[in-house]
């Protein structure tokens, strides 16, 4: 048989889908892959029942259906001030997901090189190599997850023809500020490169931070190539609804790349997600109380039970520090914590290019009685971990 393909050779599964499957093999609370454990707003499931009934079930148009990108254009602008036209520039794609990846294959080539910021989430190392381009590496440093300028510019001067920018960040919660973004915009403008936007979590900001759009910023409308989805938005991970906002001329490469990978989005699923698009600023507001909420209900139970984390700006993870167990090999000692504490979490070298093997990244998009349930069975962690000898995680 012929050699199978060497740019996946070293792939593995997704570490953060893996964890889930083994919290359902052993009954651990669910806090590694991030989806919530409530339902999406009734308007909006509401309107999936209608639709059931009276359609749309057919392709819609392949970059989306109108009223979709309408509604996305009309959001859009009223949050960050900058218009975008809905016939040119808006590409709905199946997820965030597929938006980064259509995103990466239209603008590198083989043997580009990309910037990726480390933490990372897993998928933009993976993009970036399907593509044919190769990562470059550029730390945030904790507990403040900065990142250092000369060692950023070093990275453009290598080559760089893009840079990814997660803002608010997976998995370290970071909101970039408007002075970082500004001279990373500064570079991008420099080194001429486009800075491609994971902005999935704009809404789930912490005081007192803001969430600043890269494309408002003086420079930046043409360059930046928005990713975002409608999953961590409107609670409705399972529904693969995300867009591409870019120039003119990148989305209709982009088009073309999405049609070739899906051909479209689920044309229901778009006619009732439309209803979520329009909500007024009322949704967004109890949106951002409650997710300040549910980070209180767990950071403060891991806060009483004397962990050290990090606190996190934006999006819904923490990072735990378990340097205090003797933790050698993060993988294994999450697959045991999900089977001897009853807690599922990811290992954080899954997300970390530099050899990390003391963090986990929990989730806390969970009800009240979730998390409490997962504070409840970490408050057994030192107990148990001192009991165990005979473990392969130390």
């Amino acid at each position: 048989m012929q050699a199978l393909s060497e740019r996946t050779a070293n792939f593995t599964d997704s570490v953060v889908r893996r964890m889930t499957r083994i919290a359902n093999e052993y009954g651990a609370v669910n806090l590694s892959q991030g989806f919530p454990d409530f339902d999406p707003p009734a308007e909006i499931t509401d309107r999936l029942a209608q639709v059931a009934k009276e359609g749309p079930h057919q392709y819609a148009l392949t970059w989306g259906a109108k009223n979709f990108r309408d509604a996305v254009a009309k959001k859009y602008e009223h949050f960050s001030g900058v218009k975008v036209d809905p016939e040119s520039e808006i590409v709905v794609t199946c997820g965030s997901t597929e938006a980064m990846m259509a995103t990466m294959m239209s603008i590198t080539n083989p043997g580009d090189k990309v910037v990726i910021f480390s933490p990372f989430y897993e998928n933009y190392g993976a993009d970036t190599i399907l593509s044919g381009a190769q990562p470059i590496y550029v730390p945030l440093v904790p507990p403040s997850f900065d990142f250092d300028r000369e060692q950023l510019e070093d990275a453009f001067r290598q080559g760089a023809k893009a840079i990814i920018v997660c803002n608010p960040s997976n998995p370290c919660g970071k909101v970039f500020t408007r002075e970082e973004l500004s001279y990373i915009g500064e570079l991008a403008e420099k080194y001429d490169a486009y800075v491609v936007t994971d902005e999935v979590y704009e809404h789930i900001i912490y005081e007192p931070y803001e969430h600043v759009y890269m494309q408002s910023l003086p420079g930046m409308r043409e360059r930046t190539i928005v990713c975002n989805s409608l999953s961590k938005t409107y609670s409705i991970t399972g529904w693969r609804l995300g867009y591409v906002i870019a120039g003119a001329e990148i989305c209709d490469r982009v088009k073309k790349v999405h049609d070739f990978l899906t051909v479209g989005a689920a044309a229901p699923l778009m006619e009732a997600a439309t209803v979520g698009l329009l909500f007024q600023d009322e949704y967004y507001r109890e949106l951002a109380d409650h997710y300040a909420h549910m980070k209180e209900v767990f950071v403060g139970g891991l806060k009483k039970l004397g962990f050290r984390f990090t606190d996190p700006q934006g999006a819904y993870y923490v990072l735990m520090d378990v340097s205090e167990f003797g933790v050698k090999d993060d993988v294994k000692f999450c697959e045991w914590l999900a089977r001897e504490v009853g807690v599922a979490a990811v290992p954080g070298s899954s997300f970390f290019r530099e050899d990390v093997n003391h963090l986990i990244r929990f989730h806390f998009a969970k009800q009240d009685k979730t998390l409490q349930a997962a504070i409840e069975r970490l408050s057994h962690l030192r107990e148990k971990a001192a009991e165990a000898t005979d473990v392969d995680w130390r």
